[in-house]
């Protein structure tokens, strides 16, 4: 009984790994190819896999990925901040957990340089109620020192909008107030992209997304500078990296649990997918057909005949269409013979052409293209349409 369980499990699976790996390898010759500010095609196979990152234990924690720069203890603010004033009386701390701002103490940089991040911040406002506005429980984030995300116990006190919690300061109110009450934890998660400048011009703005306890207060908010107390901030560049700053402002506000992610670089910073200029699209476009190029010189037969009509789809290239338009000879030559015994291999052969020929990568007058459509109708087999 085990014995035969085993069986019709391993059927199961080696069945399954088929039907899986089959689609994968057909899903060249399958959707739109390349273009001019595309280098890959659509559903591109050739496309790098995403890379794994296990996310964090419990929703907050830390991903596999992430660089933290507080986790709570002393060992750790030591390790990744440092005090901006060189001369002062008083230093931060860390009581139970949490990192505390102190009066005169002066603002704190995390030791760490970065960019565009995925920022993981926890903050939380005294408990004890002293002041109003701006004066109660006041402190800032601030991404690469520049742009401010505000920190202030706006539960039941206003303020300027564009200085209340979850702002850009300067810029952008935030969309709702989705504040807990004083002396509770708040949590921002914010994704920020610097501006970007070159010759003079702005390339992008930048951005901020920001979620605070879960909920989006702004979403993919323009910069516009970046944001200055009073007076209304210019589009100007930033530099390439910079610290995060959490601000002394007079109030023991407490932080906790700070990590960050890079983020993948845009195409104007030299990022290599989604879409290119025309030289870096052609630049990658040759990179993937040298590729499969050195991959097919691995294989025989059909399977290196289809990967070199594959590298066609991303660049000419003589060499490849002399090696293709042989083994393609020859494999016509051999299917001829016994057309029924290598129907499939037919039909993967045929739809290869068509695509090539479709999207002009292969001349339709071609003497192949009418042989292989030739076995195809005489032996009433039918074909997907390119």
């Amino acid at each position: 009984m085990n014995s035969n369980l085993n069986f019709f499990r391993g059927l199961f699976g080696a069945t399954l790994s088929l039907f899986i790996f089959i689609p994968f390898l057909c899903a060249q010759f399958y959707g739109d190819p390349p273009d001019k500010t595309h280098p890959w095609a659509i559903h591109d196979n050739n496309r790098s896999q995403p890379l794994r990152v296990d996310p964090g234990e419990v929703p907050g924690s830390p991903p596999s990925d992430a660089i933290i720069l507080f986790d709570g203890s002393q060992e750790s603010f030591k390790s990744n901040w440092e005090h901006e004033k060189p001369k002062r009386k008083k230093n931060w701390r860390v009581i139970n957990g949490a990192l505390i701002s102190v009066d005169g103490a002066g603002d704190l940089l995390s030791k760490a340089l970065f960019a565009d991040c995925q920022l993981h911040i926890e903050w939380a406002a005294p408990s004890k109620i002293v002041g109003s506005g701006q004066g109660r429980g006041n402190s800032g984030v601030f991404l690469m020192g520049e742009t401010e995300v505000q920190v202030l116990d706006n539960y039941n006190n206003p303020t300027y909008p564009d200085g209340f919690a979850g702002s850009v300061y300067g810029v952008m109110p935030p969309m709702v107030n989705a504040l807990n009450g004083p002396g509770e934890w708040q949590t921002y998660d914010i994704i920020f992209r610097r501006p970007v400048h070159g010759d003079g011009k702005v390339l992008d703005g930048g951005s901020l997304t920001v979620l605070l306890n879960g909920i989006v207060i702004q979403d993919g908010t323009p910069l516009e500078g970046g944001g200055v107390h009073k007076k209304r901030s210019r589009p100007r560049p930033f530099p390439d990296k910079g610290p995060l700053k959490l601000q002394d402002h007079g109030n023991p506000v407490q932080f906790r649990n700070i990590w960050y992610r890079e983020l993948r670089k845009r195409p104007i910073e030299g990022g290599t997918d989604g879409k290119l200029s025309f030289e870096s699209t052609i630049a990658k476009r040759a990179e993937t057909a040298a590729n499969i190029r050195k991959d097919a010189a691995t294989r025989k037969g059909k399977e290196k005949l289809l990967r070199l009509m594959e590298s066609l789809c991303y660049e000419e290239d003589a060499g490849a269409i002399a090696a293709a338009e042989k083994l393609r000879a020859k494999f016509i030559a051999q299917v001829k013979i016994d057309p029924d015994s290598h129907k499939e291999d037919i039909v993967q052969v045929n739809n290869a052409v068509k695509y090539l020929v479709k999207h002009q990568r292969m001349r339709a007058d071609h003497p192949d293209v009418e042989i292989l459509k030739k076995i195809i109708i005489d032996n009433g087999w039918k074909t997907r349409d390119k």
